[in-house]
């Protein structure tokens, strides 16, 4: 995982401090912390689920059902309280940004929240950055897809966003991307992600390209040969 604090990457090991249980269940603190000698700060996640004791080292786990899968019904960031999400690049227009950035802050406490905003974010881009025409979010996924300028690994990362989403049993959040509804598991982190990588397809590197351009430009300038085309 990434340390919400600083970024840096690590291996998570964890503990699990036990809470007590109420009418919705087992609560626990899952407490990391992060080796970065120059952060070392504590990281902890509200969990709602299953737990049990070891009686010979007298620690807790996650319980985990038959197939693996650890028996937890919520899991919220209560420090830091933000995002752990890498900032949006200054090259990405502003409205996009303010939904990317509010997406990421409610993550943790309503991901139909974080996946509307998400949903409304990555409309915005697709009409600024991509040449399309206006229609619902699925059409104009769609458009994208057919117009064969996304490398694949992006093209199937944005085909994705329907699939996980449901977009065909939920119809409004095509059609009405900012509308809170019901989201699949992952799905709203996921759309998180494929904005990640679009701002960088779309705006990111073009400026790359544009600034390397510019600057070698100048230096044929300086020897008196023609600029690059």
């Amino acid at each position: 995982m990434n340390c919400p604090h600083c970024l840096v990457e690590f291996h998570d090991k964890k503990e699990i401090i036990f809470l007590g249980k109420d009418s919705k269940g087992e609560w626990a603190i899952e407490k990391f912390e992060c080796p970065n000698p120059k952060c070392k700060k504590d990281i902890y996640f509200l969990l709602n689920g299953e737990f049990h004791h070891n009686r010979n080292n007298f620690m807790y786990f996650i319980s985990k059902d038959e197939h693996g899968f650890e028996k937890i019904t919520s899991r919220n960031l209560i420090r830091p309280k933000g995002s752990s999400r890498p900032p949006v690049p200054i090259e990405v227009p502003e409205d996009i940004a303010k939904d990317y950035d509010e997406a990421c802050l409610v993550l943790p406490d309503s991901p139909k929240a974080s996946a509307a905003l998400s949903r409304r974010a990555l409309q915005h881009l697709l009409r600024d950055a991509a040449d399309i025409k206006n229609g619902n979010l699925a059409n104009e996924i769609k458009q994208v897809l057919d117009s064969n300028n996304l490398p694949s690994y992006l093209s199937e990362s944005i085909d994705a966003i329907r699939n996980i989403g449901n977009f065909a049993a939920h119809p409004s959040k095509s059609e009405s991307t900012g509308k809170i509804v019901e989201v699949e598991p992952g799905e709203a982190e996921w759309n998180l992600e494929v904005l990640e990588m679009l701002f960088d397809f779309y705006y990111v590197q073009p400026e790359k390209i544009k600034q390397r351009r510019e600057a070698l430009n100048q230096k044929l300038g300086d020897t008196g040969k023609f600029d690059m085309k």
